[in-house]
């Protein structure tokens, strides 16, 4: 087992930490107060910002409009490996705004599709919503494992 790390980084190696990982874990506020967390494909857009593309009847939705403040685990693909929290303040884009983020949230995430005006087109028959983050807040990249120092025999 090896030692859990926390690495504190400014807003540049956290921004390239982030474009490499597209799972998190969303959380938002429900009416009550409590938390309402939602697993998401996830992508940093030409801002810094972290993107997800959702629809408008979705319970992160209604919560992220009704209270914008919102954080995220960023999750690497393998399960020990590294992890960070963002906190943000959220903003709800829906079609026809939120058409081009949906291209650029895309383009992050998969690259070049093979054919934008069909990609808008299913866009807008879906009704496609974007959730748009600014992080205003991050935790250290951290990593799990035994406690540094901790005696492990």
């Amino acid at each position: 087992m090896s030692t859990a790390t926390t690495n504190h980084v400014e807003r540049a190696a956290l921004l390239e930490f982030l474009r490499t990982r597209h799972h998190a874990i969303l959380m938002t506020t429900r009416a009550d107060g409590t938390p309402q967390l939602s697993p998401v494909t996830c992508g940093i857009d030409p801002d810094g910002r972290f993107v997800v593309s959702t629809y408008p009847q979705r319970a992160k939705v209604r919560n992220a409009r009704r209270n914008p403040a919102v954080s995220a685990c960023v999750l690497s693909d393998e399960w020990n490996g590294p992890w960070v929290q963002l906190d943000g303040t959220a903003e709800v884009l829906d079609i026809p705004e939120s058409v081009e983020p949906l291209v650029e949230y895309f383009r992050c995430i998969s690259g070049e599709h093979p054919d934008w005006d069909e990609y808008r087109e299913a866009m807008v028959r879906q009704g496609k919503s974007l959730i748009r983050v600014t992080i205003e807040r991050w935790g250290p990249i951290a990593t799990g494992g035994f406690p540094p120092g901790l005696d492990r025999s």
